[in-house]
């Protein structure tokens, strides 16, 4: 039974506002990066407030970037307020000499660090969330109508960088499906900044005009908008699956100061998903004397890297790799390509020995000059190329025996030699990398259940100086116990697939408890992280299991992460949802050495690509799921995005889009499905609950429906609203108990909210 008492742990565990870090003490190292790199301060909390810290790598110290008791005494005599030490008023600060910069009890204040005097200072406003700075910070580059404009930061004079845009085809966009427009109006942003990226030496601009003056029309009707008045139609070009246009990126370079433009003389970039600039697919030469590219076909199953001269705007090819299947720069969709373009090669990664390698090619001939990297294991990211020692470090997944997923840090010599693990031990490491090429990087260490130690280390992998060792007491507290990571066989029978299992809060194992499957089935990013991650998996797994269920989250057969024919699995078959045929067969297989798993109460929970495999599991799997929460859910793929739909079932594959529709299954509803969808979703429009709900109606089935007025894709001005209603139906329908009265807290829209959204 579920209680007052738990939901209110379950609420406490929650990512959103009261972030289970604010229950763990120094998991989080986020650094600031002064000195061109040399040294950084990072804040951390201390469970009422923050610490600052200065960190030196070279000379192995880490220190307080201040004396937090005099500063604070300095402040309470100057604000006539009282300031705790140990909670100081402010979450950032600047460095300004020998002095720091703070906004505290509606001031700005500065406080020198030589005697302690704090006083008021003139603020300096931070630049435009609508802006992108130079690197030299001399100028910034907005997005202004249609074109896209420039502005100096030292005396505010403006000027227009192109003046030829026009609606529908306008400079600095990525694609309006993804826009986040309902989620902008919310937070105050007219839209995102523009897609742009300078030159090394701030001169210039890489940039596209983005056209969708061909791009289907969809709509969504605001039913009450924010003045109260008559229902408000938003137009979004939209593309669909097998639809004849796509949004299209056409490249071109703007000199800031000649007010020049020079185009890509090379057909658009077709840009159904994301800008190739945010997405990282278009990137500067470290000298700044090109601009480099990365291109597929609608059928994605060839990758070409380009040469764009940003002085002629002439396109060259310099090598491309064709497949069977999708050819991927990286398994992870939102991840940088795996991709170098050195002095005179290019490391390149690809798939085609079955796992995700680098290869070297001559940059200006396309040769293949061998492969460097080999084996039953998968490179994750290029960290660092030496190429004065002719080394790459990079991270690799696949070579810690007990978890494939967990991530080591390697080097190896550009000609295949070398081999050898910088970080040499069972954990999943994390690599924040400084800039300015310096000799070290910070590691964050842990696994699912071993809470992080965060170190800064050469790259040697020798220690310089460790910065923290996270404390779980304040998450302990709460009732909550670390998750259990597993492996189990797919339902092919020899398959390892792994996930992780979380026991109830209050854990007695002479009861049986419900269970509740977190599904996310991918292809485009894994459910299930190697490290540790409190809130589980970024769905409610641990709150669920404060609420007294069992949880379960697992990567079936079509997830990244591993070998490219397990990626594989999933190509031509969304319809199998992440392989659900895999969770059925995980559950028995759990559940033989844990009886307090009760497989006859099992239920799914799933938001997005999840709300689409939380009803499927109902509808596929009636046996083994008695009932599923779909959130915002993607139930028809002939009416979504075509960058996610191609890439993952085909392109031109009318049938295959057919078998991935929830709708044309709804006639086989017998379990309870609780249906949730924002009105005003414009990543997954709501329609897609709509049909699968008509469907149901015309098939005389039982279901709820919640669909919420103004609501966007994340729900996050009523999050806590959705969250509850999801929990409660879960609670009646598994636990077979009312769920408690109880009135969750307001979700507020924070800049730490702000920031994990856009991460």
């Amino acid at each position: 039974m579920s209680t007052t008492e738990n939901y209110q742990a379950a609420e406490r565990l929650l990512r959103r506002p009261a972030r289970p870090g604010e229950l763990v003490v120094g998991d989080k190292v986020r650094p600031q990066w002064i000195e061109g790199g040399a040294r950084f301060q990072y804040a951390v909390s201390n469970g009422d407030g923050r610490r600052f810290v200065l960190v030196d790598p070279a000379a192995g110290t880490r220190e307080p970037a201040f004396d937090h008791t005099l500063l604070a005494a300095a402040l309470a005599a100057a604000s006539g307020q009282r300031v705790d030490p140990g909670a100081l008023p402010f979450t950032a600060f600047e460095q300004a000499g020998n002095a720091v910069e703070f906004a505290a009890f509606g001031a700005y204040w500065r406080c020198r660090l030589d005697g302690y005097v704090c006083e008021p200072a003139e603020f300096t406003p931070p630049g435009s969330p609508l802006e992108v700075p130079s690197p030299d910070g001399t100028v910034a580059v907005s997005r202004r109508g249609h074109d896209l404009w420039a502005r100096s930061l030292s005396d505010g004079r403006e000027w227009a960088l192109t003046t030829d845009g026009a609606p529908d085809h306008q400079y600095g966009p990525g694609p309006d499906s993804t826009a986040n427009a309902t989620l902008l109006r919310k937070i105050g942003l007219p839209y995102l900044p523009p897609a742009v990226a300078w030159s090394p030496d701030s001169t210039k601009v890489l940039a596209h005009r983005t056209d969708e003056r061909h791009v289907r029309r969809t709509h969504l009707v605001e039913a009450r908008p924010a003045d109260g008045g008559a229902p408000l139609p938003h137009t979004q070009r939209y593309a669909y699956a097998g639809d004849e246009h796509l949004p299209l990126a056409e490249l071109v370079v703007l000199d800031v100061a000649a007010g020049t433009v020079v185009r890509a003389r090379a057909e658009p970039l077709p840009m159904p998903l994301l800008s190739p600039i945010t997405a990282r697919w278009a990137w500067w030469a470290p000298d700044g004397s090109a601009v480099y590219y990365l291109a597929r076909p609608r059928d994605q199953r060839t990758l070409t890297l380009h040469r764009l001269d940003p002085v002629t705007g002439e396109v060259t090819t310099v090598l491309s790799e064709s497949g069977a299947t999708r050819v991927e720069p990286n398994q992870w969709a939102y991840e940088p390509p795996i991709v170098r373009v050195l002095a005179d090669e290019v490391l390149w990664y690809s798939q085609r020995d079955g796992w995700g390698h680098l290869y070297r090619y001559d940059l200006r001939t396309g040769a293949p000059l061998g492969q460097v990297t080999s084996g039953p294991w998968a490179v994750r990211q290029i960290l660092r190329v030496d190429e004065a020692r002719r080394v790459v470090y990079f991270t690799a997944s696949g070579l810690v025996e007990e978890d494939p997923y967990r991530r080591t840090v390697c080097r190896i010599g550009l000609d295949g030699s070398g081999f050898a693990k910088v970080t040499d031990d069972a954990l999943d490491h994390v690599v924040t990398l400084p800039g300015g090429g310096q000799e070290y990087f910070v590691d964050s260490a842990s696994t699912v259940d071993t809470p992080p130690v965060t170190r800064v280390r050469d790259w040697t992998g020798r220690v310089l100086v460790e910065l923290e060792r996270a404390d779980t007491g304040g998450l302990t507290a709460t009732g909550w116990t670390p998750p259990e990571r597993f492996r189990v066989k797919a339902a092919d029978g020899v398959t390892d697939v792994y996930g992780v299992l979380y026991r109830p809060r209050g854990f007695d194992p002479a009861r049986r408890y419900p269970v509740v499957d977190n599904l996310y089935p991918g292809p485009q990013v894994a459910r299930v992280s190697p490290s540790f991650d409190p809130g589980g998996t970024g769905l409610d797994a641990e709150p669920l299991a404060a609420l007294g269920f069992v949880v379960v989250a697992l990567d079936g057969r079509g997830t990244p992460g591993r070998s490219k024919s397990f990626h594989d699995a999933s190509y031509g078959h969304l319809a199998d949802a992440g392989c659900l045929a895999d969770h059925v067969a995980a559950l028995p297989q759990l559940a033989r050495t844990r009886p307090w798993m009760d497989l006859d109460r099992v239920g799914a929970l799933g938001h997005s690509g999840g709300g689409f495999a939380a009803a499927r599991a109902v509808l596929d799997h009636p046996r083994t799921y008695k009932a599923a929460v779909a959130l915002s859910g993607s139930h028809d793929a002939r009416h979504f995005n075509p960058g996610f739909v191609e890439a993952y079932d085909g392109a031109d594959s009318p049938d295959t889009w057919a078998r991935t529709s929830n709708t044309d299954l709804a006639h086989q509803l017998t379990g309870r499905l609780l249906l949730v969808h924002g009105a005003m979703d414009d990543q997954v429009h709501p329609d897609h609950t709509l049909r699968l709900a008509d469907r149901l109606i015309a098939a005389d089935k039982d279901f709820e429906l919640l669909i919420v007025p103004g609501a966007e894709h994340t729900f996050i001005d009523c999050l806590a609203y959705v969250r509850k209603r999801c929990w409660d139906f879960l609670v009646r329908e598994l636990m077979g108990t009312q769920p408690p009265a109880y009135r969750p807290a307001p979700i507020a829209i924070g800049p730490e909210l702000l920031a994990e959204l856009f991460a």
